[in-house]
């Protein structure tokens, strides 16, 4: 099942706010050389008009992907080439990096700022889907929200989301105004918001965007069965470190075997067991390679019943994956710690 450009990608609802996506999206941030050396804006550009020609409609960047910018502005160049109301553009804002260390700015002026930069850079009238990409603990999420409001109001973007945001943080933004998508880690070795994150973004009908849906590639065979770039940031990566990475190699074995039981490759069962969790769960895996963009998309014809999600859930136990999930001095920013001031 390696490969199949045939494969017609659903389409389905994200969110209760009327955003229709492709089952499967496009994450960006890789083209501009995060785990590996970035493209070329031409040879990126490519990538994303293929993964647009074979049914993938959802594009995903950010404002801090690449240096200056430079992966909105890729990305940008690629739109030009498709018809853009054909396209659910995502983009954020709110993650600063002054000097090499990395903070987060969530006010009112700054929203606004980071939105007139982002449109003039792809070029674009409107965003689709506007994420707050980190929560800024010392702003009241009300007075975030409330400027992202004025955006929708403006038509400047269409839908609100956040990203790694606390269950406090989702009911008080989502009470200013609906919020639309909530994107956060989620794969096989990353599942701790399966407890109190996902039953509470659908009581309130948000749909789950999950980005490194492939364990930041570890499931596609990243430091297993291919070494790791040395300017890759995945070389100061926790789990892919040392004795944690002898021990997930372990867990990648299990996922490996079971692959081989499905008739298909460890990333496909891997994005499989994603989709699987629901139709309002949509993975985002990036890539820079066709072959691998072709492998994420046949991953929606693997067929798997309650048992098979159990079996493979029970191949990578919680408490065996080595290492943290995050980066060193991203780990802060994470859902866990992301609450903000009350509004006084």
């Amino acid at each position: 099942m390696e490969e199949n450009t045939q494969i017609q990608i659903p389409r389905v609802k994200l969110g209760n706010q009327g955003l229709e996506v492709s089952r499967l999206g496009f994450g960006c941030a890789g083209l501009s050389g995060i785990y590996n050396d970035p493209l070329s804006h031409e040879a990126g550009c490519s990538v994303i008009i293929d993964a647009f020609n074979k049914g993938i409609t959802l594009i995903d960047t950010a404002d801090v992907y690449g240096l200056n910018h430079d992966n909105e502005i890729m990305v940008g160049k690629a739109l030009k080439q498709l018809p853009r109301e054909k396209v659910q553009l995502a983009t954020k804002f709110g993650i600063t990096i002054l000097e090499g260390k990395v903070g987060v700015k969530g006010t009112p002026a700054y929203v606004r700022e980071c939105c007139e930069a982002s449109l003039k850079r792809l070029d674009v009238d409107y965003i689709d889907l506007y994420y707050q990409h980190r929560v800024d603990r010392s702003v009241p999420i009300e007075d975030t929200m409330g400027e992202l409001k004025k955006l929708v109001e403006e038509g400047k973007i269409k839908y609100i989301g956040l990203s790694e945001a606390s269950p406090d943080t989702i009911r008080r933004a989502h009470a200013v105004h609906p919020i639309t998508a909530l994107q956060i880690e989620y794969s096989l070795w990353s599942r701790n918001i399966e407890e109190v994150i996902i039953p509470l973004c659908r009581q309130l009908g948000i749909a789950i965007v999950a980005y490194s849906p492939l364990g930041r590639g570890f499931f596609g065979g990243k430091a297993v069965v291919e070494s790791l770039p040395k300017n890759s940031i995945l070389v100061r990566h926790p789990r892919f470190e040392g004795a944690n990475l002898d021990k997930n190699k372990v867990l990648y074995t299990r996922v490996s075997d079971l692959a081989a039981k499905h008739n298909c490759t460890p990333p496909q069962l891997a994005l499989a067991w994603i989709l699987y969790q629901g139709e309002d769960v949509v993975p985002i895996p990036g890539t820079t390679k066709i072959k691998n963009l072709d492998n994420n998309i046949a991953s929606l014809k693997v067929k798997l019943t309650e048992e098979d999600l159990k079996e493979i859930s029970d191949a990578v136990p919680m408490n065996e994956v080595g290492g943290r999930r995050d980066l060193s001095g991203f780990g802060e920013f994470n859902w866990e710690f992301a609450n903000t001031p009350l509004k006084s």
